[in-house]
């Protein structure tokens, strides 16, 4: 089972890139993302899904394990095979579809080949539940809310800020959907600390609801 490769990128297509280790050449499939980071004749280091079939082996190759855990947990979706996965992760962003799931944005999901109304809402049904533990378990630890400096949204600042509010005792769902309505009305440049603000505003009527 090959989990990793390193090598020169020899050459590289649409949705593949063959990876030049030591003399032996292998065939990857990825997405546009991380294809977007190789070049001809430069290292790389890709980390790799071995697919064994009857018929053939495949090697799927990713720039970093979040990429990698995403496609794990797409694939587990009845209807989602490697190709609409690797299309879902070429159209979107880990963030993206953190969000996407989290928010159920039907209409998001969709812009990825392959994924019409009827999936879309299988996957969104499916991972509403599990998109939480992905996105926080990319984070190095628990995050601190009274640790959290004002700064650039950056690409992790919603799981950042769902983080926080995980930690003042919020389920991951909820934490991940009412942050990423906020990121929605704020815009990219939203800071985590005001992602938690909005977040904590979300979440005030569910509380007032469910203390009345």
């Amino acid at each position: 089972m090959i989990a990793k490769l390193k090598g020169l990128i020899d050459s590289a297509g649409e949705d593949w890139a063959i990876i030049d280790v030591a003399g032996v050449g292998y065939l990857v499939f990825c997405s546009r993302r991380t294809l977007g980071r190789l070049g001809a004749g430069e290292a790389a280091e890709l980390l790799i899904e071995t697919h064994v079939r009857e018929d053939h082996i495949h090697l799927y190759g990713f720039f970093d394990a979040l990429e990698r855990d995403w496609f794990k947990l797409l694939t587990t979706v009845q209807g989602v095979g490697v190709k609409v996965a690797l299309g879902m992760l070429s159209v979107l962003s880990p963030d993206q579809l953190t969000q996407a799931i989290a928010a159920a944005d039907k209409g998001m999901i969709t812009q990825a080949p392959g994924v019409g109304p009827k999936l879309a809402t299988r996957i969104l049904s499916e991972l509403k539940d599990k998109v939480g533990s992905i996105a926080l378990g990319s984070l190095p630890g628990a995050v601190d809310a009274g640790s959290l400096a004002p700064g650039e949204a950056g690409g992790g600042a919603i799981a950042d800020a769902a983080s926080a509010l995980v930690n003042l005792g919020y389920q991951p769902s909820q934490a991940l959907s009412a942050v990423s309505r906020t990121a929605g009305k704020l815009g990219g440049e939203a800071t985590v600390e005001a992602l938690i603000r909005g977040g904590l505003g979300e979440l005030a009527p569910m509380n007032a609801k469910g203390s009345a």
